[in-house]
């Protein structure tokens, strides 16, 4: 319930609305029991019961409190002037006016709810993807993308069909129920409270099914993760999975998934499904005990009339469909909690990297990026130790080493993609964790390995970093790239769709884009992760140049494997298990004869 507590918060700003739907729903309780409430006059009416019989009595008509004695003397004035059939035409008239009333009132709940049931699933949205956006890199390392994709999807859609679903629920139908109570006390105190000896009864058996059922329901949502994982997985790599004959394989791996989720939402629907019946019948218990009761009230002559008992048991033949509505809204209570704890998994998953309470702004880079006694750990592993590394203003630095070996994890320090565990990042003698995130990362481009782009037009992908960029400056960036004779060739130029993660376009015509893009930005700083490793040698060589242009005047971070293309580099950093084991640049190393030599060596016996 305190989870139902906190949903129920995020609608302050509609708390206008909720208060028109409890008045409109209101009004349409009142006008609904009204109208059933008309059926004891007209029995009266039918079988010529005394009470409408008689002389008017005035004072019945104008100045009783109560609503009952108002209609009764009304009907008895009308048959004296006008006879019973007349009095029977203003009966047929209260009911159909009370009816219209009663749903025009719940249209207009139904139309100021609308809004609150919609703006939990919007909150849940935003929430979501900015938490997402929020989260460390390192993060997602441990998660599946199909997991993640299931809960911002499947989850929320969950969330609307089961506690925003019983929003409703949990506003009208105790409101129909008490509303109902408060007529069946008005006709007999006695009867009623005979009711309530039974109703606890009823509520603690459905109450029990609705409890049983958070646990399946959890277990269908981790489910459904797995499958929206292997289906992205599917989709990504099945190249691989034709190339390698791998077909039966991964149908078994899905169907059984699948068939495990069948069996899942099978239970959690038959425990739904007995939800309904065992309140219907629960309700026909106690509607005979009622029927027994009254019905000797009735015999015995006790303060309770043949027509008041009919009206009684029509009133509370109604509260049995409000009480099966509540036994579903809580059922759905229960439900929705374990969609909830699976999106709240991410919601309240540490920031790691944290913006300062007072950030300062990096307006720019002038002097040096320091590593000092940098040590990272990831879940308590060891990456990276004890590193001292000074990058000058202008500077190109590469990071060479077997796979594992720190490299991408010491680039990714110097955006903040992680922070340090031990020791200090400096920029111009500041720590970077006093800079505000985005003025830090204004600074500094990166192009990875796999180029990494987006369903929209070249130029949009191009001007990713700074939106505001004129025609004129993407194209320029384009040429520097070696990128604008290829774009230029396209049937709609800059305007091209290139498809999801880029698929039209060739494995260097994407990177030559990506590194457009960082050009653009035109940051002091760069950061390239393999960038040219997966290309053929004309495409290599085309980017390569491009990688070239872009880092003249620039302060350079270059992972490669291909230890050709930073024989340049200013200062080579060699590590081994997380720690730099040599330095210096392509001849001293070599003359050092160690491990840089040795991984010379290997490349060119390929």
């Amino acid at each position: 319930m305190k989870k139902f507590i906190r949903i129920i918060s995020y609608i302050k700003e509609y708390k206008a609305y909720m208060g028109w739907y409890t008045l409109f729903i209101t009004l349409s309780i009142v006008f609904s029991l009204f109208s059933l409430s008309m059926l004891m006059p007209f029995m009266d009416l039918i079988f010529g019961s005394n009470a409408l019989s008689g002389a008017v009595n005035a004072a019945t008509v104008n100045n009783s409190g109560s609503l009952k004695d108002m209609v009764y003397g009304f009907l008895q004035s009308n048959i004296v002037k006008y006879g019973k059939v007349y009095a029977l035409g203003w009966i047929c008239f209260g009911i159909i006016t009370a009816v219209l009333l009663k749903n025009v009132f719940l249209y207009l709940s139904y139309y100021f709810l609308a809004p609150i049931r919609n703006a939990v699933t919007r909150k849940y949205s935003k929430l979501l993807y900015d938490k997402i956006l929020k989260l460390p890199i390192g993060y997602f390392t441990e998660q599946r993308k199909g997991d993640i994709l299931s809960r911002s999807s499947n989850d929320i859609a969950e969330l609307e069909n089961s506690i925003i679903g019983a929003l409703e629920g949990m506003i009208k139908e105790p409101l129909n129920i008490i509303g109902i109570l408060i007529v069946l006390f008005i006709i007999s105190v006695k009867l009623t409270l005979f009711v309530f000896v039974l109703l606890p009864l009823a509520g603690f058996v459905v109450g029990r099914i609705g409890r049983s059922l958070k646990k399946h329901t959890n277990k269908a949502q981790v489910k459904w993760g797995e499958i929206m994982s292997q289906m992205e997985e599917t989709l990504t790599g099945l190249r691989i999975i034709k190339a390698f004959n791998a077909e039966n394989r991964v149908k078994r791996q899905f169907f059984g998934l699948v068939d495990e989720i069948f069996v899942i939402k099978n239970k959690i629907l038959n425990r739904r499904d007995l939800a309904s019946p065992v309140s219907e019948s629960l309700g026909v218990i106690i509607l005979c005990g009622v029927l027994w009761f009254g019905g000797r009230l009735v015999i015995s002559g006790e303060i309770l009339s043949g027509s008041s008992f009919i009206g009684y048991v029509a009133l509370f033949s109604q509260i049995i469909n409000p009480s099966k509505a509540l036994s579903q809204a809580v059922y759905n209570v229960n439900r929705g909690t374990a969609t909830l704890d699976r999106l709240n998994e991410i919601l309240e998953a540490p920031v790691t990297v944290e913006e300062a309470t007072h950030p300062i702004e990096l307006t720019g880079f002038n002097d040096t990026i320091q590593f000092e006694n940098v040590q990272f750990l990831y879940q308590d592993t060891s990456i990276l130790h004890n590193i001292n590394l000074t990058i000058k203003k202008g500077q190109t630095i590469a990071l060479v080493g077997s796979s594992g070996a720190g490299k991408s994890t010491l680039a990714d320090l110097v955006p903040r993609f992680h922070d340090v565990s031990e020791g200090a990042l400096l920029i111009d003698d500041k720590n970077i964790k006093d800079y505000s995130l985005t003025s830090l990362r204004k600074h500094i481009s990166i192009v990875t390995q796999e180029p990494i782009l987006f369903n929209d037009t070249i130029a949009a992908n191009i001007a990713l970093g700074k939106p505001e960029a004129t025609e004129a400056e993407i194209i320029e960036a384009a040429k520097i790239a070696n990128a604008y004779d290829f774009i230029t060739k396209k049937e709609n130029g800059f305007n091209t769709i290139i498809g999801d993660r880029g698929s039209k376009l060739s494995g260097g015509e994407r990177q030559r884009l990506t590194i457009a893009r960082a050009v653009l930005k035109n940051p002091p700083i760069l950061i390239l992760d393999e960038a040219t490793s997966a290309l053929d040698t004309e495409s290599e060589k085309l980017v390569q140049d491009a990688i070239n242009n872009m880092m003249q005047n620039r302060t350079s971070i270059v992972i490669a494997h291909r230890l050709s293309t930073i024989r340049h580099a200013d200062e080579i950093i060699v590590l081994q298990k997380g720690n730099i084991v040599e330095r210096g640049n392509h001849d001293e190393l070599l003359a050092q004869d160690g491990y840089y030599r040795k991984l010379i060596e290997m490349q060119e016996v390929k």
